[in-house]
């Protein structure tokens, strides 16, 4: 069996994860749990419970959060609730999205400002939220997760990927204002990961025909991969790492 890496400066410390009931993101609460960290996570899905429940026994017990993100006072209060119980906030992961097909003509005002509140618009004021605490702390880790999608100019979507290429600027505007107080923000740019929902909706034959031919590494990329870089992103490890992009999608883009 392979040992994957341990991080000392995670322990302990209070993570905030964002979607984190499912997918990529309850593989995040899983990971940075099992590493010793103080995780809250906060979903509009309530299954997020029975995955709290089920890491109960965790050096420190994962709080999990019911919340609407698209509701900026919902998650700033979300956000004040992990803080209550675990403390400063040390890293946020901002992973929650939903990559939703549509079409250009059934694209209103309405539904494009819906899908800029759940891909985009939650990132900015989770960010906003938890820069006071790692200013107090000294310091801190920001992860915003991006996605390939809009660098393989994927069509049937183009709110989740103009929303995502948006992800990039996000990181880079406040790694400058808040690089002053030690505080690092980065992309993390995952490829087309094999969670549960990827696999009931969109991977057939086709796709993973489009995945061989696209990835040079022809192997399923699944969560765990890119929880591996969230860990070290948000570890001390990385403390010189700051307004980049970090992909992780087997060699495609």
């Amino acid at each position: 069996m392979t040992a994957f890496a341990h991080y000392p400066s995670l322990a302990d410390r209070t993570v905030l994860i964002t979607g984190g009931a499912t997918g990529i993101g309850a593989t995040l609460v899983e990971q940075f749990a099992a590493q010793g960290a103080r995780v809250g996570f906060i979903d509009i899905d309530a299954g997020g419970a029975a995955l709290a429940e089920r890491l109960a026994d965790a050096r420190h017990a994962p709080l999990f959060v019911a919340a609407d993100l698209t509701d900026v006072a919902a998650l700033e209060a979300a956000i004040e609730a992990v803080r209550r119980r675990h403390g400063p906030i040390a890293v946020l992961l901002n992973n929650a999205a939903n990559d939703r097909r549509h079409r250009i003509e059934d694209t209103t005002p309405e539904t494009w400002d819906a899908g800029i509140a759940v891909n985009l618009r939650h990132q900015f004021f989770a960010a906003r939220s938890v820069a006071q605490d790692m200013r107090q702390l000294g310091g801190g880790s920001i992860v915003n997760f991006g996605s390939i999608s809009w660098k393989l100019k994927q069509g049937g979507m183009p709110v989740y990927t103009t929303a995502k290429a948006a992800v990039q600027g996000l990181t880079r505007s406040l790694a400058r204002d808040l690089g002053a107080f030690n505080i690092r923000v980065n992309t993390l740019v995952p490829g087309w990961v094999m969670t549960e929902k990827q696999l009931k909706l969109w991977v057939d034959d086709a796709a993973r025909a489009e995945i061989a031919r696209g990835q040079c590494i022809n192997q399923p990329l699944m969560a765990e991969h890119i929880a591996r870089m969230a860990l070290f992103l948000a570890a001390d490890d990385s403390a010189m790492c700051t307004a980049q992009d970090f992909v992780v999608d087997g060699g495609w883009t």
